[in-house]
């Protein structure tokens, strides 16, 4: 079964981006596989449990499925254009606040 990837650009500073071509090179690796590889690394050296609630303060709001699932929608609706973000001043403003 072929893992299913997820596109993302990224931005580097040039001297990191230098480095790591120049690592990259002396590896006989592409700079692409060279990054990727080292971020896969990273992620799967880390242990978290993406069940548990990702508010800080630990708001119940987040514990309810059918409210991450809300926040699931609207960022699909976001990505696939179907949405805009507004600013909170913008929100404001809209609602006359």
């Amino acid at each position: 079964m072929e893992a299913i990837t997820k596109r993302k650009n990224i931005d580097l500073p040039i001297d990191a981006f230098q480095k790591l071509a120049v690592m990259a090179a002396a590896q006989g690796r592409s700079l692409k596989n060279y990054i990727e590889q080292i971020l896969i690394s990273k992620a799967n050296s880390v242990s978290i449990d993406i069940t548990a609630n990702p508010s800080p303060s630990g708001d119940k709001w987040f514990d309810n499925p059918d409210n991450i699932a809300s926040i699931n929608r609207g960022l699909a609706q976001l990505q696939s254009g179907l949405g805009r973000q507004v600013s909170a001043a913008e929100l404001k403003a809209d609602l006359g606040l």
